[in-house]
């Protein structure tokens, strides 16, 4: 389920960045988000782990066993706290109960593919954990969760280490069988360790003491009770006072030995009453002849009204997954078994109905040879019940099946709205991303037609006021210099030049016709726009070199002209705003590059006298004729006497 992938995903952004996902992400080939409950191929999840192996520059164990650790946290950070703290008292009770859990999540995630474990107790306090699973390869994964839940549930540290690994041949399925042993410690302080050694020891002075009160058999019983406390496989999480204190109870001066059930000489039901107050259950012999059924189950299964027949020609066992066997479920006694029908054993009329599913446990009789199960239907909806043409009334009043029908069809409906609204958001967030992407290039093209500083108030709403930029200012400070290129020949590569114009400004380039027009200091003064526009036109020279004529196959040859004089500025236009320059400087500008010479860069009188001191080789042309201006003192502008050819083309 995407659960497990957005746990994944999860881990890498908390504990490496939303950079390494995203680098993980693409190298696996595999989307951004997962929904909570949407069925993914187990193929995204292996490939996630493996391009996080090299990524990380982890082994796969060590990411498994961390993913481990995290996803019982996530499970915890996700709403499942509670439910996985009142599983057990103990670890191995917790662990004991792991299927059962799985069984419950398995109503709403029904295309579930858990793992299963079996537990058992050695006699030195350690635990031998059998883990059961279709998928090979992950089993790191468990001393991770196990690791983590001890510790915080019980506070005690665990180690687990994999003393068997086989293909398990027992079971039909779940394929995978790794043993682990589990050793543990209970975590606390040393001070409290000698305490509690120290108190045990004044608890058994202060028991001989007392032997006229209490016999010695209580007191032996006590000690045990009392080591067998102290050595448990899975103590709870207390206090070791409040442990011994759970032992002693107070009163006649007695200690309590542990609880001993009292059974009637004699059962105290008859068989009719049994067999309706437990509808569902089975008694079967070794040979699997059944021996008494339930009356709701005969109902469903006719067959079982014929007493001695085989339990394995009307049933499968589905989970655990295992051959139907008596040998096979007393191995897996702890177990929860679930049961369904074999459709060939049903009347002609009912084939065509989905096949009953029974979960419940197994109970071994030792004095009868027989095995009891007790079950009830395993039904997850309304819908299901009617598919099978069951009722309500069919399941016993005491039995939880009932009410867990109607909880778990409300929890679907609830789900599936959540599934929705998980949809929508995905949706919207695509969207969205989509819509950032679209605002960019429409923001692209807008500073494309107007400069960054004049668009950014448009987009405000705001009124973009014409400005007059004096002479006198712009020559100090606020100088407009306003450049004028034509292209001689066809073929015009404009990328060439306008990366060039990158480097030095940050608005566009006006076009008009084949001439381009630039300008530096408007619509925001900078005290340094002379030199870049001078820097900018040295650049084009440069460009203009590596750019062939197709006809003749030659470099281009352009004219470049700068003037600098005061201009008024302003936005024209609601609908197509164009920022526009208005003055006799733009003219002039264009006289400098009508009247200049091929690969030359022509100034005007006042842009020389803006860059004569500012580290630029400037040769004087003297005095032309300019059509409209009459006699004007030029100048050609060679080279910066301080940048180099890559400084000013921007290269590396």
């Amino acid at each position: 389920y995407g659960f497990i992938n957005t746990c994944l995903k999860s881990l890498v952004v908390e504990k490496y960045g939303e950079e390494t996902w995203e680098k993980l992400r693409l190298q696996a080939g595999v989307q951004d988000s997962f929904l909570t409950f949407e069925v993914y191929k187990d193929e995204i999840t292996m490939q996630l782990v493996d391009k996080a192996c090299k990524v990380l520059g982890v082994p796969a164990d060590m990411v498994l066993r961390e993913f481990g650790k995290y996803f019982f946290e996530f499970c915890k950070r996700s709403g499942y706290d509670h439910m996985l703290r009142t599983l057990g008292g103990n670890l191995y009770e917790f662990i004991e109960n792991l299927d059962a859990l799985h069984s419950y999540l398995s109503l709403s995630y029904q295309e579930m593919n858990a793992p299963s474990f079996r537990v058992e107790k050695n006699e030195d306090g350690s635990m031998h954990l059998h883990y059961y699973s279709d998928r090979r390869g992950l089993c790191h994964i468990v001393p991770g969760i196990i690791g983590a839940a001890a510790l915080d549930f019980f506070n005690i540290e665990i180690s687990m280490k994999i003393v068997n690994q086989t293909e398990e041949e027992e079971r039909t399925g779940k394929k995978e069988h790794i043993v682990f042993l589990v050793t543990q410690n209970p975590v606390f302080p040393c001070k409290e360790r000698n305490e509690f050694s120290s108190s045990t020891q004044c608890l058994v002075d202060s028991e001989k003491q007392s032997e006229n009160q209490l016999n010695k058999e209580d007191v032996e019983k006590t000690k045990n009770a009392i080591g067998d406390r102290g050595n448990s496989v899975c103590p709870v999480k207390k206090s070791h006072w409040k442990t011994i204190r759970g032992i002693i109870t107070l009163g006649k001066g007695k200690l309590l030995r542990g609880f001993d059930p009292v059974y009637p000489k004699s059962l105290w039901i008859d068989t009719k009453t049994f067999c309706n107050g437990l509808p569902f259950h089975m008694v079967f012999d070794k040979e699997l002849r059944v021996k008494q059924a339930g009356v709701s189950i005969q109902k469903i299964v006719p067959g079982l009204q014929t007493m001695g027949i085989s339990l394995d020609q009307y049933f499968r066992i589905i989970h655990p997954e295992v051959p139907f066997t008596i040998s096979s479920i007393q191995k897996f006694i702890n177990s929860q078994f679930v049961f369904q029908t074999r459709r060939e054993m049903m009347p002609e009329s009912w084939k065509q109905r989905p096949m009953l599913e029974l979960r419940g446990q197994m109970m071994w009789m030792e004095p009868l040879q027989c095995m009891l199960y007790l079950c009830s239907p395993l039904l997850r909806s309304l819908h299901e019940l009617e598919e099978r043409q069951m009722h309500i009334a069919d399941i016993a009043p005491h039995d939880v099946t009932r009410d867990l029908i109607l909880l778990n069809q409300q929890r679907l409906a609830e789900m599936e709205l959540s599934n929705q609204l998980e949809r929508k958001k995905e949706e919207l967030r695509i969207l969205s991303k989509h819509l950032e992407e679209e605002k960019k290039k429409t923001e692209a093209l807008l500073y494309a037609m107007l400069p960054q500083h004049v668009a950014n108030q448009l987009k405000e709403g705001k009124r973009v006021e014409a400005v007059n930029f004096k002479h006198l200012r712009i020559l100090c400070f606020k100088q407009a210099c306003s450049i004028s290129i034509k292209i001689l020949g066809t073929g015009t590569k404009f990328k060439v030049f306008l990366r060039c114009f990158i480097v030095h400004f940050k608005e566009t380039v006006e076009t008009i016709g084949d001439a381009y027009m630039v300008v530096g200091g408007v619509p925001v003064p900078v005290p340094t726009h002379a030199e870049r526009v001078a820097n900018f036109a040295l650049g084009m020279i440069m460009a203009a070199k590596g750019v062939q004529n197709p006809v003749s196959g030659n470099p281009i040859q352009i004219r470049v002209g700068i003037h600098t004089g005061p201009v008024l500025a302003g936005v024209v236009g609601e609908k197509m705003p164009r920022y526009c320059l208005f003055g006799d400087t733009v003219n002039i500008a264009s006289r400098m590059e009508s009247h200049g010479v091929p690969s030359k860069i022509h100034l005007s009188s006042s842009a020389y006298q803006c860059l004569k001191y500012k580290n630029f080789e400037i040769t004087e042309r003297g005095e032309i004729e300019v059509k409209g201006k009459g006699k004007m003192h030029t100048y050609f502008l060679i080279r910066n006497k301080t940048a180099t050819e890559n400084e000013i083309m921007g290269r590396p």
